[in-house]
């Protein structure tokens, strides 16, 4: 693979117009179709197959007015509370929203708590109007009995007397026909007071639905509308959720604050913020830093743009065609910089050494290639293992952000190993700065600066770090595995949720909508959940609404449920009647809360009750249910994607190093580091732990999917780095040296780049803790803090340390598998042997272009 990586580098360098004209090629096409075919991104987590999304295409089917997406706006009044002007600003938006394509209907929040107001009241004066009734039916019933008895005295009395049937017939006519009209009345009374009793217990049942239910608040200061939209949540554009803001933001020339959730304010189409772009601006430094001119540090800059053009520009233009989350380019985004920056520079800084130690600029760029190279493949392929693995959970979402980034990596691979050395070779001498060649060329001259730089290099890797940790491995080794357990102490509290509105920045609208709802309304109205309930078929409509409230009532015995109301009825179908009922219940607390992921459990639980009580089947949908399943499945997907990523990585690696220990080194260290990871975030964004500083609010839940991602990205970047040091350790080692100097020597050659790469990649990163998106906040937070503590706790010291203790034990492989194993030859030695005769054949059969 050296030798092939060889070859590529030198035809890149000797064709680097056809080569830079191939890349600029693939840019305008990608460019092109990005903007040609590029569709709307969502932040749809649902899965195919749940209870959650049949219960939706249910709705769909059934009651496809109440399948749209559904959104609340919180209005609110000053100190005084609404005034008239207030109400009718907020019916007038109300009424606007309406008429927009997108919206299916609202609730205005005044009339609907208005007749909840007026339902005690009116339940009451029924009771007293039935009771009046009763009392009526009571006396006309009495009077009824005595007409009666006295009709049978008198018919007795005038038998007695001898009188004629026909007589006594004739003579009581009169009494008997005041007495059936009497009797004939109070039926009908009796009748009618029974109706009245049905409405009244109808009502009454119905006030108890409604129970926990308010539009206003108490205080009178603040009113929470529903909109109903036509389409998902997911489905709306930008400019539908701008028009939707800004016509219930025209309340405020009454006097009245609208303040839109989440759901509506939530933009996913803008990818690149300002906290991003300082992010980018630290790494150039650091490549300044080390690079020494403009130049050297643009170069790796201007590789990893290239390569993030190309893989995000074709992610986004796949939007179009594929249901796709806004994380899925933000993570190709961060990765595609982070992995194109640090690959094109682990290449240019093994050119300018090469350079400066007098190698001719072609052979020294073809090498590059194919030593630095090579490592840049296979670490590269080791990400892209780890993110294309992410297709193994069965989540379409997950499987599309895993390709996405995965392909985004691989392109990145694909420029350092093409456009890198073709960009060397157009640059040629402007890669070195004037000074730097000056001091090379002296020292060049020197006779005998082979021996001295050979000296200079031991006396080197006795130095700095590496020597440090080599000469105390027991202390370093514990000190390092100590600090990374203490830091995952937190992991073992994890908590996965999907995030909501609390989890905005302060200032945010959506966080300040969520707040208010919260202080108003109670926590659980910022996230109902939604239950559709099948009904027997052949119901009437009365008894279509009452097994509604019979399936209410039992929802509302569910602990920490504060409400259930049935909303809607599906239609009746002929002799089918009605079958299809949905119910809003309202949880204690917030969607992402323990409690409420508890209550869907539980409603889920009594399915079987209310199924056995009533002959109701009902299952949950909704944001909130909706959520929940995805975390629960993201959970139970962690272990064997866990084992899968290992798995692969570990021969992987073992193919890399040939050694059985080296791999289990690294897969034991990348576990520490994950674990420290998972700690760090529980401790910032579940605990609040320095809140303030990352700007975390309202601590919660983690983002349920943010482990499963960070076992793929950070282990694909630890092995980076893991094969950055391991494979100068085993160059030194196959160069003669014994296996414990080597470990010093190969540790010092590296050390610096990687110290580099590192920093550039922990830049990059951090750059997205505060981001736009608060979403991609954790992750970029997760990432950092795990590229931070791999790369300088476990690749720069505890692998080091526990190398120097093994000695040649490392490198222990089996002579069978030894054998049976293909030799990648990772650090390239091959070249070293035969890049000469390599060289020559290539200059045989083609002509060296000028170097610029």
């Amino acid at each position: 693979m050296a030798t092939l990586l060889y070859r590529l580098g030198k035809f890149s360098y000797r064709h680097r117009w056809l080569v830079i004209s191939l890349w600029l090629a693939v840019l305008v096409a990608v460019g092109g179709s990005a903007a040609a075919f590029h569709g709307t991104m969502s932040n749809n987590f649902q899965i195919p197959g749940t209870e959650t999304q049949r219960m939706l295409d249910k709705l769909k089917r059934d009651l496809p007015e109440a399948s749209g997406g559904s959104a609340g706006i919180v209005f609110e009044a000053g100190s005084g509370g609404f005034d008239q002007a207030g109400k009718d600003a907020v019916a007038s938006a109300l009424d606007k929203l309406k008429e927009l394509p997108t919206v299916q209907s609202t609730v205005n929040p005044f009339d609907v708590q208005a007749e909840l107001d007026k339902a005690p009241a009116a339940v009451e004066q029924g009771e007293k109007q039935a009771a009046a009734g009763n009392a009526r039916l009571e006396q006309a019933r009495a009077q009824l009995t005595a007409g009666e008895a006295r009709l049978k005295t008198a018919e007795q009395q005038m038998a007695g007397a001898g009188m004629p049937a026909a007589a006594i017939d004739a003579q009581l006519a009169p009494q008997k026909a005041e007495l059936a009209a009497g009797k004939a009345k109070l039926e009908a009374g009796e009748k009618q007071a029974a109706e009245g009793a049905e409405k009244l217990a109808l009502a009454k049942r119905q006030l108890e639905a409604s129970q926990g239910m308010r539009f206003v608040s108490e205080d009178g200061k603040a009113a929470i509308a529903q909109v109903q939209f036509k389409t998902s949540i997911n489905a709306l554009t930008p400019a539908d959720r701008q028009q939707v803001q800004d016509v219930v933001h025209g309340v405020s020339s009454a006097g009245v604050t609208a303040l839109a959730s989440k759901e509506i304010t939530e933009d996913v189409s803008q990818l690149f913020g300002i906290a991003e772009i300082v992010g980018i601006a630290v790494a150039a430094l650091a490549l300044i830093v080390m690079l020494g001119t403009l130049i050297a540090a643009g170069l790796p800059l201007l590789m990893a743009v290239v390569g993030v053009a190309v893989g995000v520009g074709g992610t986004f233009a796949l939007t179009g065609v594929i249901d796709m989350s806004s994380i899925s380019p933000m993570l190709a985004l961060m990765l595609g910089l982070a992995v194109g920056i640090d690959y094109s520079l682990f290449i240019v800084n093994r050119h300018r050494g090469q350079l400066l130690a007098g190698m001719d600029p072609e052979e020294s760029a073809a090498l590059a290639t194919g030593t630095s190279g090579n490592a840049v493949l296979f670490a590269g392929l080791t990400v892209v293992i780890a993110l294309a693995a992410l297709v193994v959970p069965g989540l379409p979402f997950l499987a599309v952000m895993g390709l996405s980034a995965a392909a985004t990596v691989a392109v990145a691979v694909v420029v350092s190993l093409t456009l890198t050395p073709a960009m060397l070779s157009l640059i040629g001498r402007r890669l070195i700065s004037k000074r730097a060649w000056a001091k090379a060329a002296r020292h060049n001259a020197e006779p005998g600066h082979e021996a001295a730089d050979r000296a200079a290099d031991a006396a080197k890797s006795n130095r700095g770090w590496g020597a440090l940790v080599t000469r105390h491995p027991v202390w370093f080794l514990l000190a390092g595995v100590v600090l990374l357990g203490v830091l995952a102490l937190p992991a073992a509290q994890l908590r996965l949720a999907l995030p909501d509105g609390g989890s905005e920045p302060v200032d945010s609208q959506a966080f300040k909508a969520y707040d208010l709802t919260r202080k108003s309304f109670g926590e659980g109205v910022t996230g109902p959940i939604v239950v559709v309930g099948e009904l027997p078929g052949g119901l009437s409509d009365a008894a279509a609404v009452n097994k509604q409230l019979d399936v209410a009532a039992e929802l509302r015995s569910v602990d920490k449920v504060v409400a259930a109301a049935p909303v809607a009825l599906s239609p009746a179908t002929g002799s089918d009647g009605h079958r299809t009922a949905v119910f809003q219940v309202i949880p204690q607390d917030g969607p992402a809360s323990e409690s409420t992921v508890q209550v869907v459990s539980e409603l889920r639980a009594k399915g079987s009750d209310i199924k056995a009580d009533t002959g109701v089947t009902i299952g949950l949908t909704g944001q909130t249910a909706g959520n929940v399943d995805v975390s629960g499945k993201l959970g139970a997907a962690l272990p064997p994607y866990l084992a899968i990523v290992v798995g692969l990585s570990v021969i992987l690696l073992l193919l890399v190093f040939r050694s059985l220990v080296v791999p289990l080194l690294a897969t034991g260290g990348f576990l520490l580091s994950l674990a420290a990871a998972f700690g760090a975030v529980v401790a910032v964004y579940q605990w609040g732990w320095l809140g303030p500083v990352f700007d975390v609010a309202n601590p919660g839940a983690v983002l349920s999917f943010l482990p499963i991602i960070l076992i793929g990205v950070l282990f694909g970047l630890a092995m980076d780095y893991q094969v950055f040091i391991t494979s100068g350790m085993r160059e030194s080692f196959m160069h003669g040296e014994s296996a414990r100097p080597a470990v010093r020597s190969g540790f010092s050659h590296a050390a610096a780049v990687v110290t580099a790469a590192a920093i550039i990649m922990v830049s990059v990163f951090a750059g997205f803790i505060f981001s736009h998106l608060t979403m991609v906040r954790p992750l970029g937070f997760a990432m950092a803090f795990g590229v931070l503590v791999d790369a300088f706790v476990v690749r720069m010291t505890i692998l080091p340390a526990a190398m120097y203790l093994l000695g040649g034990k490392a490198w222990w492989l089996p002579r069978w598998l030894d054998r049976v194993l293909p030799d990648v030859d990772v650090e390239g030695a091959s070249l070293e042997r035969t890049g000469a005769r390599v060289s020559a054949a290539d200059d045989a059969g083609e002509a060296k272009e000028p170097v610029a």
